[in-house]
Formats: C-alpha cells, structure tokens, sequence
C-alpha cells in the first residue's frame, strides 16, 4: 500500500470515532458480520448511506479506500470522462484469487468457449447508473462493494473462492455528480415529499445525461464517449458471464426485472438466453417478495437494440439483465404507490444486486454450459449462411472510413484491407480504399446485426431504434459477398497517404472539401487570422506536384490576400495530425474550371454560432450539435436558454441553430428580433420540429404536413381497445433508416459524390415539396426505407417529399432538415450537412 493510501486509510478510521454513524446493517443481511478493520459507508461519508446523494468524488474515494483495505478487493482506473472525472473497475474475490488474478482472467479468456467445470469461475459483472439522475445504483454500490470487501459469511466466501465480481459504481460519473449537487442543494431539514417541490423537478438539461448531454445507455455500440470506450475495452477483457445493468424509472412505476417482453428481443440473441435469464430472475422476485415489495417482469422492455447495457453483453454469450427501481428523484416523494424515500429505492438496488449473486452460483453450470453452447451455436450460424461477409469502400474519405473501423476493432470486429481489386455487381472495389469483414468470425452475431438492413420484424413495437447499421450511419459503400475476395493479412490497419509538403513560394495553397476533418482545418485556419476563400464551383489547378482537381467547396489560402507572415507555419501546425493534403497551388490561372480570382470564389469569414437550449428543447439534440461542433470542428459554440432570447442581443451571431423543442409560446418581441436578424444577413438553421416552428412564422417557404394528417392515414374501423398499443407503435418511427436524393450541385452538397445518402429517422415530420424550383436539397424517393421498421402508412407519406431545403430570406438564409442530422453523434454521413450549412451558406441564392 503505498504513502497516500495509507494516510487517506488512516483518515477514515480516525473520523468514525468522532460520533459519525457506522452501521449500515440495515441495508444489509442481518446474518453478514463485518470486518471491523474495513471502512463502511458510513464511517467513510460521515452520514448514513441514503441520507445525502452520494457524489462521484466521494464514490470513487471509498472504493479506493476498499482496494487499499481490504485483501479481496482490486481496482484499476479505466479511463477519464470528459470532465476528467476517473472511472474506475473493481474486482472483488477471495485474497488467494487476488494474487493470481491477472492469471485467472487471461485463462477465462483463453478457455472462452470451450469445455467448462465446475472449478471455472463465474465473471459477474455490476454496474451501475449510467443515468446521472437514477442515483440509487450507485448509492447501492457503496453498499454492495462493503458486503464483498467487509462482509464475513459462508455465502460470501462460497461467491468469492471461485469466482470474480466485478463492479462498475459508476457508468455516468459527470451526470451523477451533476445531480447530487441537484438533490443535496434543495433538501431541507424537513424532507418535501411534494412531487411538484423544485427537488423533484430537475432544471435542464438533467443529469440523466453525461457532459455534452448523451444518454450513455445509448452508446454502447456506438462509443461516442470516453466512458463507453473505456468499458467496452474491459468488457472484452473479461467477457463476463452476467452483466448486470441498474436503471430508474418514473416514481408512479414499481420495480422492474427482465426478461422483458420475449418478441422484443433482437433476432440474434438465442433463445437460452431469454431462459436463463428468467431463472436469474426467480430468485429476484423471491428476494422481492421476502421483502414485501412490488414488481413485474416479462413486459415493458424490449432486448433488440445492442447498443445498451442490458442488450449489448447479449451479442457476446453474456447474460445482461435490465433493473429498473421507481424514482424518488430526491430524498422523498409522494407517488400513487405512498411515499418513496431514496434509501427504499437504494434497499431494491442492493436486493437484487444481492439476488444476482444467488441466482448466479444456483444457475452456474447452465451459465458455463451457455457460454459454450453460443459458441458452437455461433459457428452453425456461420456455416449455414451464404454469404461470407461484406466489402466496404471509401476513396475520398479516409476520416469518415477510419472512424467506422476504430468501431469495429474497439468491438473486436476483424478487417483486412483487399489484396487486389475485386468487381462485384458491376462495382469496383479499390484494393487501397476497400475492406473486407468476414462473418467467419466469433463476432457473427454482431456483425450481423451492425450490417442489417432488416425491414420487418415479428413485433413491431421497438423501445429504442429499430435498426443500426454502420456502413449506412458512416455512409461507407458497401456490399454483401458470397464469396471471401483475396485479402491482405499482413496489415489491417488503414493505408496511410504521404501528405504534400507546403512550398513556400506557393501562389496560394488549397484543400479538398471532402475529408470529414476538412471543416475543423478551416475553422483552425479561420480562427488563427487566416484568410480564405472557398470554391463555389470545381477547377483543375497547376500545383508543386502537377496538376490536381478540386470540387466545389475546396478551401483556398491565396497569397494575394493579406496574410499571416507565418502563415505557411500555422498552416502545417494546424494540419497536424488530420490527415489532409494541403496543396502547393503555383498560379491563379486554372487549366480546367473556375480560376482562382473567379467570382465564384468567396471569401469565408470565421462564423460565431448561436446555438438555442434550455427548457423546451431537446437536452439530446441540442448536445449532439455541441458535441460535433466542440470535438469535430473545434468551434466554439455560444448556447443560450430559449427564454433568455427576449433580452439577448442577437446581432454579434452570424448563425443559430434551433434543434427539437416547443417554440410556439415564444413572444412575438422575439420572433421580431429574429426575423430582422434573418433579414439582415444571419443564417438560421433548424431541424425537426424547429424547422415546423420556421414555416409557421413563414420564414420556411415549405409546408410541413400536419401529425393528424399523417394519422389519418391508419384505418381505425375495425379496431378494438387491444390493438391501442399496436396503432400507438405504427404511428410512430422510433428510429429507422431512410434514403435521400441528393442535388450534388447544391451548396450544401460540397463533399458529397454520390446521390444516395442515408438518413436517420426517428419522427413523423414531413416536408412536402416546395413549389418553387432549387429550394429542396435533398428528397425522399417513393420508396425511402433502407433499413428498420416503418409503418406502410407513414413510409407513403415520407415518399416523394423534402429532406432538406434552404432558400434567401431577405439578405440571410433558412435552411432546414426533416431529420437529426447529428443522431448519437455517430451519423458521420449527415453530420457534414451542418457545417455545410455553417461554411457554405454564402453560396445559397434561391428566393422562397
């Protein structure tokens, strides 16, 4: 133990002697005595667990207390949240176990799949609150790491001699901390149980959400986030048996264990494991029962979506089981159940943490067993398939295509770049741009699903997004393959290009717009006093190297204008690590195309971005654009609440941003001061239902059809009460993909070379086609679903109408999108839209 950790020891032994409580029995098994050397809870927080919020930092500092205590206990910190926050992950087993656990875990690994015994640990892994505001997880952990590090009983040696538990106390350390400040600020001496008291009406954006306000529990799959990274890397590092995953849920609800509802669950996942787990689940609802409580089971939630906690170790011959506590959003609340005080809702939490630990060495033979039944199930799959995996391509691209395969290898997806040029149905796919993933592979199941383009389902009633496929989010080319083309096996990692280097006599020096990391190297330029132009229009310009052809939207630095001195050194240091190629142009005059004094380039000024937040609008959307503009394009982005727009001064902004939300109570001094802003020269850019608020104060010449229009076209003669819930289901998209037509002329079209671009849906809005000529950007073709479930009805109606539209107004813009652009932060195929609509709205010239 080294120095530190001995004196912050010593420090929470020496406090619980000055009258802080120390037990925290009443939580616990009333037949468990505790190692009295081994801080508890409550000698650690100086209150009883339940009694306060617990924050991160306090979190965090006693699980580190643990692991320097107690001989049973590890910890290794994972990773950093965005705002620096630690992350940590526990292993709790018996002390000869510590000594050897990296050889424990290596031979768990090894032996993944094949033959079991009885001697074989189970890997069970604990993990709490990814949702900030569903507290009582990880007040429960404190709890639950104190039986396993302190507690002295047979069941808790039998759990820990031969297997290892793993605990995550927190998956979402940014949103709990967030809210703990929340809770504690507003409790009073006297607790309000008053669900209308401002305790329980959290401000926006709540911290259900992490930093740039994701919902975590989305992004396993996806890993947007440094949390989701860091706990994807450990989960293949220890690929557990059982995956546990403690939610919150509205506080008139009661407790919730899976199995959810056995339709709802994703094609992939085998049947077994739906059986094993309800046999989990017999033992929780026997510990619920014991303790007199109110639950349900086997409805409610579904398992389709892989990129959740409680699904995604489901892809992987894990069992991962959902909990869902009803909240108390505070300290205590009234709801239809009677009062609900936060130490209830933590006892539920540490019930069933408890029961999972029974249930687990009651079940572990089946559990082993399962783990090599999905494996040889796994390799049938594959045998039986006719196809033998995917080609994927991008020539222009290599961010975009680089990102998507970081995915992949982060989920232990193999790749291998071609080894010659294979032509499949007419396409040629480039041995230098192209990749081949196979199915023959033990990550069959994921892939299949990553790769899906599924359109119907036995159950059309989804939770969360009906499809995920990655090629189509990235907008990757991409196609199925019978048969496995000649790889290279000696490199799977992508080619890099041999970049230019910058001549200093250079006539001006220029960039393609077509790289993903091309709007955060203008945007550095731009905010370094650099001056540049921008191509409306392609040209074949004479460089250092010889000729080379750029497309509209290529960015210029011509030496004509005023420069930097540097400006050739802050060129190269801001180009770093982007991989970019930034070209040496010798002469104005073009061989081919516009030249460099045409018209038709205009000169780009650095914009100052207002985006709109705060109550009303949606925490998720609003965060995405944040997100992509703060970590993709290094632009600094102005957010205001939406009602602070009566008194804010409008003029210094060249751009806002509105996202979903509910606008129509906004006064009419705002929407004055808008319109003469617009009018003047700004840019106004919205999307979904923002972009409904637009039309209807007509600076949106697009008509958008209304909901009841939309659900009028469901029959309704023949239905009874039942089928409430499945009309309820078809009336909305709760997340598929949907093909749009792009003009490729357009402005907001720079940087895309193919027509085809995939859009992510999850709403009912539709643009109808404007009446006058080159407003609509991009269009739905009649039959727009690519991939996920939509109703027949809705999918005629999204047929033939506007996806994206943008027009003049005055002297300023209006540009509008159907969809989210920006979804989860992943849609890296429409994201690109946004900063068009940033950088190249100077070329727009349609009157509405």
């Amino acid at each position: 133990m080294n120095l530190m950790l001995r004196l912050f020891a010593y420090f929470f032994l020496v406090i619980s002697h000055y009258g802080f409580a120390v037990s925290d029995s009443a939580y616990l098994p009333r037949d468990t005595e505790y190692n009295p050397n081994i801080t508890s809870p409550t000698q650690a927080l100086g209150a009883e667990v339940g009694e306060w919020h617990v924050r991160h930092d306090q979190l965090a500092n006693y699980m580190q207390l643990l692991a320097a205590q107690s001989d049973r206990v590890s910890i290794v910190e994972t990773g950093r949240t965005h705002e620096n926050r630690p992350l940590f992950l526990l292993a709790f087993s018996s002390p000869d176990n510590q000594k050897n656990l990296a050889a424990i875990q290596a031979k768990h690994m090894k032996n993944l799949g094949k033959s079991a015994n009885e001697n074989d640990p189970l890997i069970l892994w604990m993990g709490y609150s990814v949702h900030g505001n569903e507290a009582s997880g990880s007040n429960a952990a404190l709890l639950v790491a104190y039986y396993l590090a302190a507690g002295e009983s047979q069941k808790i040696d039998d759990l820990l001699n031969n297997n290892v538990v793993l605990l995550d106390p927190s998956l979402n350390p940014d949103g709990l901390s967030r809210f703990a400040q929340w809770a504690n600020m507003h409790k009073g001496k006297t607790l309000v149980s008053d669900p209308q008291n401002r305790e329980h009406q959290e401000a926006w954006p709540s911290a259900r959400t992490n930093h740039y306000w994701f919902d975590l529990n989305r992004d396993w799959l996806l890993l947007t986030h440094p949390e989701s990274r860091a706990r994807i890397t450990q989960f293949h590092q220890w690929r557990p048996h059982v995956l546990t995953d403690f939610h919150e849920m509205g506080s008139n609800s009661t407790y919730f264990f899976q199995p959810g509802i056995p339709s709802r669950k994703s094609p992939w996942t085998p049947r077994k494991n739906v059986e094993l787990t309800a046999k989990l689940g017999d033992f929780h609802a026997a510990a619920l029962d014991n303790t007199q409580q109110f639950y349900f089971s086997g409805e409610s939630y579904d398992d389709f979506y892989y990129g959740k906690g409680s699904t995604y170790p489901d892809a992987h011959g894990s069992i991962g089981i959902l909990f869902e506590q009803a909240s108390s959003r505070g300290h205590v609340q009234d709801t239809v159940n009677g009062e609900l005080s936060f130490s209830d809702t933590i006892q539920n939490q540490v019930t069933t943490s408890l029961s999972t630990f029974e249930g687990a060495l009651a079940n572990k033979k089946a559990l082993l067993d399962y783990q090599i039944e999905f494996v040889e199930q796994t390799n049938d799959l594959v045998k039986d398939d006719d196809l033998a995996g995917y080609l994927l391509q991008e020539k222009l691209d290599n961010t975009r295509l680089n990102k998507m395969l970081s995915i992949l290898a982060a989920h232990k997806i193999e790749y291998w770049p071609l080894a010659r040029n294979t032509k499949v149905d007419e396409q040629t796919f480039e041995a230098q741009h192209s990749y081949f993933v196979p199915l023959n592979q033990p990550q069959y199941r994921l892939i299949k699903s990553l790769f899906s383009t599924r359109k119907s389902f036995d159950d059309n009633t989804f939770y969360d997004v009906s499809n995920w496929n990655l090629p189509l989010a990235f907008n990757i080319q991409y196609v199925e393959v019978e048969r496995v083309p000649r790889i290279n096996k000696q490199s799977a990692s992508a080619s890099q290009a041999i970049l230019p280097k910058l001549q200093s006599s250079a006539y001006a020096y220029a960039f393609s717009w077509d790289d993903y990391n091309a709007p955060k190297l203008l945007q550095r330029l731009l905010a370094n006093n650099v001056k540049v132009k921008v191509a409306g229009a392609a040209f074949f310009a004479k460089t250092d190297q010889g000729g080379t052809s750029f497309s509209a939207g290529a960015v210029i630095v011509p030496m004509a204008l005023k420069q930097p001195d540097n400006v050739m050194t802050i060129i190269e240091q801001q180009k770093a690590g982007l991989g970019i190629s930034v070209h040496s142009i010798v002469s104005g005059l073009t061989t081919q195309g516009i030249d460099l004094g045409s018209r038709k380039m205009l000169n780009i000024r650095q914009p100052k971005v207002l985006l709109i937040g705060g109550k009303g609008t949606s925490q998720y959307e609003v965060g995405e654009v944040w997100h992509y503009l703060d970590q993709y394009v290094d632009m600094p982005v102005t957010i205001t609440d939406v009602y602070e727009l009566d008194s804010f001064n409008l003029e210094p902004y060249t751009h806002m941003i509105w996202v979903q939300g509910a606008y129509n109570n906004l006064s009419d001094g705002v929407t004055l001061n808008i319109d003469t802003w617009l009018r003047k020269g700004g840019v106004l850019i919205g999307q979904k239902s923002a972009a409904t608020w637009f039309s209807n104060k007509n600076w949106l010449q697009v008509a958008v059809k209304s909901a009841s229009e939309i659900n009028s076209a469901f029959a309704t003669d023949d239905l009874t009460y039942k089928d409430k819930e499945n009309l309820s289901a078809k009336q909305r998209i709760a997340g598929a993909v949907f093909e749009a037509q792009l003009d490729l002329s357009h402005p907001l079209a720079f940087g895309y070379h193919t027509k085809t671009l995939p859009t992510f849906r999850n709403s009912t809005l539709v643009f109808r086609q404007p009446a006058k000529p080159f407003i609509s950007v991009a269009s739905y073709p009649q039959t727009p679903l690519m991939a996920g479930y939509t109703a027949q009805e809705i999918q005629n109606q999204i047929g033939g109408s506007a996806a994206v539209v943008a027009h003049n107004v005055g002297k300023g813009k209006v540009i509008a999108f159907a969809n989210n652009v920006n979804f989860r932060g992943v849609w890296y195929g429409t994201s690109r839209l946004l900063t068009n609509a940033i950088f190249m709205s100077q070329f727009i010239d349609s009157q509405g």
